[in-house]
């Protein structure tokens, strides 16, 4: 049999991690790359093609592919605010747009702030929570379509780091799962694109450190804190939610 072509992943870098992981880890497009090699292992199928993964600086270099050279573009978290109308945060919302509009081959993946762009390229709102931050480990009850998703599990475990939030479902689109203080949680259309609002590809290291950094600067209360990183050893739930993305990219 023929091995399939590999899948073509553009990571769009909207952010930089920490320190000491971007010196244990690398760039959050090499964070990527290494959780989706991991997510690959964790499929049955032997015949899943391979990945040929490109990193683009989207914030301070403003570097995009072209949609030719690749099948899908993974747009990754970021400390900015999706709703600012800062330029580079502009471009890439219209380069968002340009692909969910304008051609039907190249498909999407939004995580955290990807998923916010994802939202606010198709028209809907993205905002600060009312309810304020939601981080480390915490369960996403999953919707019918979420649960078929994520390989019949009720919930899914995944580290969360943000207080903005999407706060209504953009037309086409259909609903993955929600939390107490953030009904909107993941997005999915059929071989177009699938985001969530957590993250899949951190861990107890990456999160850790930003919650240290979030408390040192203010932005988190000692409590918060101390509650936070009580759940920051949690199962965690981020290759199942590797698998199903990489599922959808071969749909």
């Amino acid at each position: 049999m023929e091995a399939k072509a590999p899948l073509r992943i553009a990571i769009l870098e909207a952010g930089y991690p920490p320190e000491r992981a971007a010196a244990k880890y690398g760039n959050y497009g090499s964070i990527f790359a290494s959780f989706l090699e991991a997510s690959v292992a964790k499929i049955a199928t032997p015949e899943f093609p391979g990945l040929e993964v490109t990193k683009w600086d989207v914030q301070k270099l403003e570097q995009y592919p072209s949609l030719d050279d690749i099948d899908a573009v993974l747009i990754s978290g970021s400390a900015s605010s999706s709703f600012d109308n800062t330029p580079w945060i502009i471009e890439l919302v219209e380069f968002t747009r340009m692909i969910l509009i304008e051609q039907t081959r190249v498909r999407i993946i939004g995580i955290c702030f990807g998923h916010q762009i994802v939202a606010r390229a198709l028209g809907a709102k993205v905002d600060r929570n009312a309810q304020g931050w939601e981080a480390s480990v915490v369960p996403m009850q999953l919707s019918p379509l979420g649960k078929r998703l994520f390989n019949g599990r009720d919930t899914l475990n995944l580290y969360q780091m943000h207080r903005d939030i999407v706060t209504e479902l953009p037309e086409g689109v259909q609903l993955l799962g929600s939390t107490p203080v953030c009904e909107i949680h993941g997005m999915y259309a059929p071989k177009r694109l699938i985001t969530v609002q957590g993250h899949p590809e951190f861990n107890s290291d990456i999160v850790s450190e930003i919650l240290g950094l979030r408390k040192s600067l203010g932005i988190i209360s000692q409590d918060m804190f101390e509650e936070m990183m009580s759940r920051v050893n949690n199962k965690h739930d981020g290759l199942e939610a590797g698998v199903a993305v990489l599922e959808f990219l071969n749909e």
